[in-house]
């Protein structure tokens, strides 16, 4: 939108009068505003700014007790209920390595934070909520019945800006450059490939020879890489939720990825949205966002693992999955036999 003609922090709050029911990322998007530059027009109106300092972050979080983190990005909204134990801080990455919340973090994506205090009915709904340079949401922390209010007040504390200005300047978020020209041959790809010794070195091999990430699988031959009927996703976790089989389940963007380990079983389809709706882990899937669903195996030093991976129209990662495994043992049997058993697309089939 024309930086002319964009609201200022009062049109803003009006706007937010006049919706009180509307999600605030929608808000956003119908006043042609980032979601950061809603949440900041509150300013000194039950928000305020903190610093995105994720260490200090992950050092005070975990007194705060059971909280409610949430991850998204444009198609998947992952929140995982339980405690932020086990952090590795980190300057380039930091890592939450908790029973329930399993989090990587990339802290320079990180560039606006606030604390937000919003009203509902009688009660007081809390978050710490942190953004992108262009104010797309990374991270999310909700506060529920059980956290420990006290040590959430200090944490906010530690973390207060000296600048509680209501207007925030964001940058346009960069747009993914589609898969380039390469001089990285088939042979080339499968021998690097065939030599992984762990699904970490998947992406500095990409790296190496500037290839996208869809572009490989499209070249690596089907023992590699095999594309899946879209269909193939909802399977997933029907299959899994029928035979109770644990799975590990990443939805992420370039400031946060959050996993879930375990079961699913509750799983309600509702329109274009996948739902699961468990006790301790809630997904929000677009399907009709899907455009490309790979099965993708990867050797390692324990055997080849297996994903499912779903891609939007632009190439980005809507979500991922592997079955649960520890480092050192094989990949589950009952996850790769629901992943070879899953629908092919026809050009897989032919």
């Amino acid at each position: 939108m024309d930086q002319r003609v964009r609201p200022n922090p009062h049109e803003i709050r009006r706007a937010r009068t006049d919706n009180p029911k509307m999600r605030e990322r929608d808000l956003a998007s119908q006043l042609g505003i980032s979601e950061a530059e809603l949440v900041a027009a509150h300013c000194g109106e039950g928000v305020v700014r903190i610093e995105p300092r994720v260490n200090d972050l992950l050092a005070g979080i975990e007194a705060v007790g059971e909280v409610m983190a949430l991850t998204r990005n444009e198609s998947a909204v992952h929140e995982k209920i339980g405690i932020y134990d086990k952090v590795v801080p980190g300057t380039q990455a930091a890592m939450v390595l908790g029973e329930q919340i399993d989090l990587r973090i990339f802290p320079r994506a990180w560039v606006h934070g606030f604390a937000v205090e919003k009203r509902d009915g009688d009660d007081i709904r809390r978050s710490l909520q942190f953004f992108d340079a262009a104010g797309t949401a990374v991270h999310k922390i909700h506060l529920r019945p059980a956290s420990n209010l006290y040590a959430y007040q200090k944490l906010v504390e530690t973390l207060i800006s000296d600048n509680q200005d209501p207007s925030i300047v964001t940058v346009p978020s960069v747009v993914k450059s589609p898969d380039q020209e390469t001089s990285t041959g088939v042979e080339e790809l499968r021998e690097r490939w065939r030599k992984l010794t762990d699904t970490h070195e998947f992406f500095g091999m990409l790296k190496s020879l500037k290839l996208g990430r869809q572009q490989a699988m499209r070249m690596v031959g089907e023992d590699y890489a095999w594309k899946l009927d879209k269909d193939a996703l909802p399977a997933v976790f029907d299959r899994a939720a029928a035979s109770g089989q644990l799975i590990m389940c990443f939805v992420g963007n370039h400031g946060c990825i959050q996993i879930h380990s375990g079961s699913v079983q509750n799983i309600k389809p509702m329109g274009p949205w996948l739902n699961v709706m468990d006790e301790t882990f809630h997904l929000h899937l677009r399907t009709d966002h899907v455009h490309e669903l790979w099965a993708v195996r990867k050797p390692t030093k324990d055997g080849h693992v297996t994903s499912v991976e779903a891609y939007d129209a632009n190439g980005e990662m809507i979500i991922q999955f592997f079955g649960k495994r520890k480092e050192g043992h094989d990949e589950r049997a009952d996850w790769r036999e629901l992943v070879e058993a899953l629908p092919v697309t026809q050009q897989n089939a032919a």
